[in-house]
């Protein structure tokens, strides 16, 4: 179920995979994603699974590629779901409500997670290139420290790293603009984007210290990759307070 997890004084922080859930090919496993095509109730059985695993609520967004950051309240939480489930339509959640899951699909961007370690906020950003290259982990940063977070700690998750992810020059030019540290080649010398690498150096920037968990998404055939496989499901990053 979890390709890496990690709890540490309550805070439970992971990144599922796709072992152990009911949906069929070609989602077979685990997957978390509502709006790819699967049974709706496979998903909801997932879900559960996850859910029953982290001791609360799972809570996820519908995922734009954009930048917005949406504060998970009481209110939102009780409040009415979209069809896939989403509380919203953003591409970052946080919250400081202790027991609720903010997760993250990701099927190749990468998933984001962040902690305040003096406090109980937490927070997820779904950082593809759309959002790597409009700054979505940097809103959800400033996000938190409006909301008082003072020592901010992040995790990076798994996702295709940048020898897999093939783009036009045009492209990778543009990434690099906004951080040159994502400018990439594949295997066979071709431009490519590391993703990952620009969101750990926008964190850097930011002054929030990483942790980075390995992995390249196209290459482990234990995650889901759309490079990879095309039609697929998602596996999360997930951050709780207990």
């Amino acid at each position: 179920m979890f390709a890496w997890r990690c709890e540490t004084q309550g805070l439970v922080r992971a990144f599922t995979d796709r072992r152990g859930g009911g949906s069929s090919a070609p989602f077979a496993g685990l997957n978390l994603g509502a709006h790819v095509g699967d049974e709706a109730e496979s998903v909801t059985h997932n879900r559960r699974l996850v859910e029953r695993e982290l001791g609360g609520p799972l809570v996820f967004a519908d995922q734009v590629h954009g930048t917005d950051v949406v504060h998970v309240t009481h209110e939102l939480l009780h409040g009415p779901r979209s069809g896939t489930g989403g509380v919203a339509t953003a591409d970052a959640l946080v919250t400081d409500l202790p027991g609720v899951a903010l997760g993250v699909l990701v099927a190749d961007c990468t998933p984001v997670l962040v902690h305040d370690e003096e406090g109980p906020l937490v927070g997820v950003a779904h950082a593809g290139r759309p959002g790597m290259v409009g700054g979505v982990v940097s809103e959800l940063v400033a996000a938190m420290r409006d909301l008082g977070g003072h020592r901010l700690r992040a995790t990076v998750g798994p996702s295709v790293c940048g020898r897999c992810y093939e783009v036009p020059e045009e492209m990778r030019a543009t990434a690099a603009r906004v951080s040159p540290v994502s400018s990439a080649i594949t295997w066979s010398g071709t431009p490519a984007i590391d993703v990952a690498a620009g969101v750990v150096d926008q964190l850097d920037r930011a002054g929030v210290p990483v942790e980075w968990v390995p992995g390249c998404a196209r290459e482990d055939e234990a995650l889901y990759s759309h490079r990879r496989d095309g039609t697929t499901g998602r596996f999360a990053g997930v951050v709780v307070r207990r």
